[in-house]
């Protein structure tokens, strides 16, 4: 459930700052249009609910909150991108979303003896998305690294307003295939919030499966990524191959190898009868075996298990103050999951994943997400012990005012959507995936670092680059 406060902008900064106080943490921040006036709006978020605090911004400029809440860095530098709104007292303003061709306004100013730039992208050797990385290196050690992404202006938020909520909802699932779920639920569950709805127990178990199963695909690619960041390809090739099987069960159950179209608004979308349900079970039950058993070949592969350690840190303080979320999150030591104490999914009793002395390297990344993959297959044994049925939101409290806000853990983190409404239509939909939120925290565990070690950090975060398509 969320609630919205209205400030004077000079009072917006003494809100957040109180609501920080008060352990609050921030989510996301987003303009909005109305009437031709800029509105900005940041989210904070708490265990039980969230809060958004927003201000106008008459004269198109608005404080800055990057000395209170590091994480809002990119989201007030999108802001002035894309809507020219300034933030007072963020200097330098650097461009995110822009590609202005001055490499002063974009790049961390970087200067010595020795030091150099190695440019990387956007254009790869895979068949992946348009991302550059620069990097800023004396031999092959790296001083820093600048991201430059948002290549795709694919003008998905613009395109859905004015829709109505079914018809903005393909806007949504089609920001990126691999959080399709995951993206969608949190648009349902941002319009239920809205409308004063709230899923009865079979929509929240049949979307809770759908949301472990594109976690179980995630996570057995990621590891299988990080195999090939250091070149072992036997891990590689197994668990690409498990990543199909698990592709296929749904397709089986649910037609849809990335799971497209299985999340409605209010309602369900999807149902497996008893057949189906047992027949889905069972091929899960064979999967996790022979997932177990990959992952004890991993343990024992000396020349994967050598390149791991020590490699790409970000601990506990800086996972915080970048605002850092998901497995990368965790692996550092922070026990943060959107799904112990979830009230709109089926996640009750739920106990997130933890390692003993989390470091925060690339090890930890990975057996983080091995740890995650066996919580995964426990909760699909425990939801598929019965048919699914599709479900339904039913209304159980007054309608807000017109704002709701949808917050799902994708196999990456913490992924929100907020989305506003008037007259039944989408005045302003903003997604913000867990991968907008890591990225800075790639460019912050990369410095230090061996230049040819970036591509095995990079696949431990093994983050979207459509994400942050705008």
């Amino acid at each position: 459930m969320s609630t919205q406060q209205h400030v004077a902008p000079k009072a917006f900064c003494a809100a957040v700052s109180q609501a920080l106080d008060a352990g609050e943490r921030f989510g996301g921040g987003w303009v909005s249009t109305r009437e031709g006036a800029l509105t900005w709006s940041v989210l904070l978020v708490a265990p039980v609910e969230t809060r958004v605090i927003s201000c106008q911004a008459p004269r198109g400029s608005v404080d800055s909150i990057v000395e209170l809440a590091e994480a809002a860095a990119w989201d007030e530098r999108e802001a002035h991108d894309l809507y020219g709104l300034d933030f007072a007292g963020h200097s330098p303003l650097r461009a995110l979303a822009t590609h202005t061709a001055d490499p002063d306004r974009w790049m961390t100013p970087v200067s010595g003896d020795g030091v150099h730039q190695v440019a990387v992208g956007p254009i790869h050797a895979g068949v992946i998305e348009s991302g550059h990385f620069r990097f800023h290196v004396v031999g092959e050690r790296i001083l820093a690294m600048d991201t430059r992404l948002f290549y795709k202006h694919r003008g998905l938020e613009r395109a859905c307003e004015g829709h109505d909520v079914d018809g903005a909802l393909r806007y949504a699932h089609r920001a990126c295939a691999a959080c399709a779920v995951a993206n969608t639920t949190a648009y349902a569950q941002a319009v239920e919030d809205a409308r004063g709805l709230s899923a009865d127990r079979d929509l929240r178990v049949a979307r809770t499966v759908l949301l472990e199963l594109e976690r179980l695909y995630n996570h057995l690619h990621d590891i299988g990524a990080i195999c090939a960041g250091v070149g072992y390809a036997p891990g590689t090739m197994a668990f690409a191959a498990l990543k199909d099987r698990a592709q296929q069960i749904n397709a089986n159950a649910f037609a849809h190898r990335f799971l497209f179209g299985t999340v409605a608004v209010a309602s369900g979308a999807v149902e497996l009868d008893q057949s189906a349900t047992a027949d889905t079970r069972a091929a899960l039950r064979e999967l996790h075996t022979d997932t177990a058993a990959a992952w004890r070949d991993l343990e024992f592969a000396g020349s994967l298990q050598a390149r791991l350690d020590g490699v790409g840190i970000l601990d506990e303080h800086d996972a915080r103050r970048l605002g850092t979320v998901g497995p990368a999150a965790r692996a550092a030591g922070i026990a943060d999951d959107l799904r112990q104490g979830d009230t709109r999914l089926a996640y009750d009793g739920f106990t997130a994943a933890a390692l003993d002395a989390a470091t925060g390297d690339v090890a930890d990344r990975l057996r983080l997400r091995a740890a995650e993959l066996d919580t995964t297959y426990e909760l699909l044994e425990d939801l598929l012990g019965r048919p699914l049925a599709r479900g339904a939101a039913l209304a159980d409290r007054h309608a807000s005012e017109e704002l709701g806000v949808g917050r799902v853990e994708s196999p990456r983190g913490a992924t929100t959507c907020i989305v506003e409404l008037h007259d039944e239509r989408v005045a302003r939909l903003h997604l913000r995936t867990a991968s907008y939120a890591n990225w800075p925290s790639v460019a912050h565990a990369t410095a230090g670092n061996l230049l040819p070690d970036f591509p095995l950090i990079n696949k431990s975060f093994e983050l979207c680059y459509a994400c942050v398509d705008r």
